[in-house]
């Protein structure tokens, strides 16, 4: 095992989180629609009250151009009915003006009292092709234009390349966690990608891969993060499949996809606006140099024949995933953000059998982030 990676949370936690599929993604098996299943407000509203409920530390919220839920208004739906969880909203930057977005946000923020993420996302346009040059550069800008709002008080003024805007004050845009704003999770593993999160981000999230490609970028973006003064937080993100043992977990792998249409799965996968990118390549990589579709002990990619982004499942017994965990763990990731089909099943099965025995913690915590703002009174009556 490499040395731990340099990260920011000091102990030796983690947390963990699981998944809504407000785009579609749910099945029993796999590339096989089910009605029952299908986004609404309904049933993804039961995946992150049931993530709630177990005590998960966070929700991811995706985001596309599919059928499905908008990623910010089902959070803001959702913040008022829910406990504890924290719910990572993934947002596309350059979709909205960023002063009304940072507004948005801490509309948001503010609702869920603190209890709000954001998973940085810089893929193309729904209908639009631009360059990763373009792409990244217009993402760096936003997330300082969201930062400077958030941390400034007084005027703010923009003048970069694809923003310029003067405003007179920053308070309309002040979230409830003022120590920073809410924490951003990026993940992404071409070189702009990368020096965007090592530059601006708080969590490097990664797809699934062996252990020793995981643990030569996370040293690589340590590295990169030291360049520009930081140090930054891992993330694993992947599916789990637990049962009481592993031939269990094995056969539930198999049945998962065992109505798969190749065609079918190529469809799906292709319909995804990441289907093209490097981590999606290089996890396809991995799946056809595996043998049964298990890159290394444990990890199994089935997954992805029907699926782009997140690929490939843990799949054994209780212990057998907790020891996996726990590697991840040794090696510096501090966020687990999973998911497994049916999500509502496998949600269950994972709070059961294995998310009481790993030590949490919440990121935003830990950094300070919960420091609500204080909200300044309005002097006038405010016009209609």
């Amino acid at each position: 095992m490499p040395p731990p990676i340099p990260v920011r949370t000091i102990d030796r936690q983690c947390e963990v989180a699981w998944f809504s599929a407000l785009c579609g993604d749910d099945y029993e098996y796999l590339g096989v629609p089910d009605g029952t299943l299908r986004s609404n407000y309904e049933h993804c509203g039961e995946i992150v009250r049931r993530a709630d409920a177990h005590g998960y530390q966070n929700i991811l919220l995706p985001s596309g151009w599919i059928v499905g839920q908008d990623a910010l208004a089902f959070a803001s739906a959702m913040a008022p009915k829910t406990q504890q969880i924290n719910q990572l909203v993934a947002l596309r930057m350059g979709e909205v003006w960023p002063p009304m977005l940072a507004r948005a946000l801490a509309t948001v923020d503010h609702i869920a009292k603190g209890r709000l993420c954001i998973n940085i996302i810089s893929s193309d346009m729904p209908g639009l092709k631009e360059s990763n040059e373009v792409r990244y550069e217009r993402s760096s800008e936003i997330i300082q234009i969201l930062q400077g709002l958030w941390r400034t008080d007084g005027p703010f003024e923009w003048k970069g390349k694809y923003y310029q805007f003067s405003l007179p004050n920053t308070e309309a845009a002040k979230p409830y966690q003022q120590n920073g704003g809410p924490l951003m999770y990026f993940g992404g593993i071409s070189p702009l990608a990368q020096d965007l999160c090592a530059k601006h981000c708080d969590v490097f999230l990664m797809w699934p891969e062996t252990e020793d490609r995981i643990a030569e970028t996370m040293r690589s973006m340590s590295e990169k993060a030291a360049a520009y003064g930081r140090t930054i937080d891992f993330g694993f993100r992947a599916h789990v499949i637990v049962r009481e043992t592993e031939a269990e977990a094995r056969a539930a792998a198999d049945k998962l996809i065992s109505k798969l249409d190749a065609e079918k799965g190529a469809e799906i996968k292709a319909r995804s606006m990441d289907s093209q990118s490097a981590g999606v390549k290089r996890q396809d990589e991995l799946r056809e140099q595996s043998k049964d579709l298990y890159i290394e002990p444990h990890l199994w990619s089935g997954i992805g024949l029907a699926r782009s982004g997140c690929a490939s499942a843990i799949v054994g017994d209780p212990e057998q995933v907790l020891a996996k965990l726990h590697r991840y763990m040794d090696m510096g990731m501090r966020a687990f953000i999973l998911s497994g089909y049916p999500h509502l099943e496998e949600c269950d099965l994972f709070a059961k059998h294995v998310l009481p025995r790993l030590p949490t913690c919440r990121l935003n915590e830990v950094q300070g982030r919960l420091v609500p703002h204080p909200v300044t009174p309005l002097t006038t009556a405010p016009r209609y």
